[in-house]
């Protein structure tokens, strides 16, 4: 059985969505927790309760909506993603996942179609880990990968905490926020955030894993000191130890292999005026590899290359890795299923890694584990230059539906 959803209502759900936390340019301000993600969640609740599906709010402020199979011992198919957004990101990142699998229940029951399994949607909370780290937190805790109370002390940049904010936007459910029952497998959909779907021409993607990844931070201190009247040998100046280190992170991932990748997305000095020489210098850094030794060994260069950039520049430090996840692969079971999908659909595909987390990489741990990439135009994401059209929204879509009507009819 084929089926093939609605692309005009695919299409308006999108934009339905898109107006909550919409900017000037066409993007999507929704950052977890905040007044946009409190109104498109109340929308999202609206669409399950059209659907007629049973719904549960956990303690994370993860929303599920459970459409029920015929066979009642038949563990259920978990399918969504996520509909928090970075600041000033895309309109697609996330919501096409959740948009996907909307559109996907209410084919089912346009069409009258009974599947053995239950299928449950769910928007997962806090994937992005902008405004409170980390990211993919609702499913973390969901897996047990995190602490349910950790995660609610966690602070934004202005000493929010997670809890109190959950609880503002009336998204503190009261279901634990574990897994209550086994469940036969976890779909998702999601764009590429990447080039290779466009330059390949292929119309999906099958991911048939995630890659490995090092969050960290490391802090400089310098000595503040007047920038005109202090000589050169004299300083000791945590910008130029930070400004070090951030051209290191680019010169080691060239060092490690061809698919390393590493970025540092946040410098901060202090005190941050133009005529003081700063005091602190924070850098963060962000490496991503295939291998998890490869992980490990980039790190282990960056702490040493700390050391001697201290040791040069007469500044002290403190370093954390904050985050460490290792490669995941997805099962067998779900990618086939993608990939006849994608056959019986006429669709061509590349099979390929996620640079990228996603919440499947918890979900992996649970169950069995797939996911489908859209192509990303020019592979530009979290901006409002993000953009996949419709057509290719519609045949990653229609993929990701086949897949889980296979696996929840047998």
């Amino acid at each position: 059985m084929t089926i093939r959803l609605d692309h005009d209502r695919l299409t308006d759900t999108m934009q339905e969505q898109a107006e909550f936390g919409k900017t000037p340019e066409g993007g999507l301000h929704r950052v977890a927790l905040s007044n946009a993600d409190m109104e498109v969640r109340d929308w999202f609740v609206d669409q399950l309760q059209d659907l007629d599906l049973h719904i549960r709010i956990d303690k994370m402020g993860n929303i599920f909506g459970r459409r029920p199979g015929t066979n009642t011992s038949a563990p259920p198919i978990l399918a969504g993603s996520h509909l928090d957004s970075q600041p000033n990101g895309g309109i697609f990142d996330g919501a096409l996942g959740v948009v996907a699998v909307l559109e996907l229940l209410r084919t089912l029951d346009e069409e009258n179609i009974r599947t053995a399994h239950p299928i449950e949607i769910v928007n997962w909370t806090n994937e992005e880990g902008t405004r409170f780290q980390p990211g993919l937190q609702g499913s973390g805790v969901w897996t047990g990968e995190f602490d349910l109370e950790q995660q609610y002390a966690c602070e934004d940049g202005s000493g929010t905490q997670f809890e109190e904010e959950l609880d503002r936007i009336g998204y503190k459910g009261e279901e634990p926020v574990e897994p209550a029952e086994d469940y036969e497998s976890y779909y998702e959909l999601h764009i590429e955030q990447g080039p290779y779907l466009e330059q390949t021409q292929n119309d999906v993607g099958i991911v048939t894993g995630v890659v490995a990844r090092s969050w960290g931070e490391v802090t400089f201190y310098g000595q503040a000191n007047h920038a005109g009247s202090t000589p050169m040998h004299l300083r000791a100046d945590a910008s130029v130890s930070a400004a070090e280190f951030l051209l290191y992170v680019r010169k080691i991932v060239n060092t490690i292999n061809e698919k390393t990748v590493g970025t540092v997305g946040s410098i901060s000095l202090s005190p941050n005026s133009i005529n003081i020489i700063p005091s602190t210098g924070t850098v963060t850094w962000d490496v991503r590899d295939p291998d998890d030794n490869s992980i490990q060994a980039a790190v282990s260069d960056l702490r040493a290359e700390v050391r001697a950039i201290s040791r040069r520049e007469g500044t002290e430090y403190d370093i954390e890795e904050t985050t460490r996840t290792n490669s995941v692969k997805f099962t067998n079971g779900c990618t086939e299923k993608i990939q006849q999908s994608a056959a019986d659909l006429g669709y061509d595909f590349l099979h390929m890694l996620s640079g990228g987390n996603h919440d499947a990489s918890h979900l992996a741990e649970v169950c069995d584990t797939g996911m489908v990439f859209a192509v990303s135009k020019d592979g530009k994401s979290h901006s409002p230059e993000e953009h996949t059209s419709w057509d290719d929204c519609y045949r990653a879509a229609n993929t990701l539906a086949n897949a889980i009507v296979a696996t929840a009819t047998e």
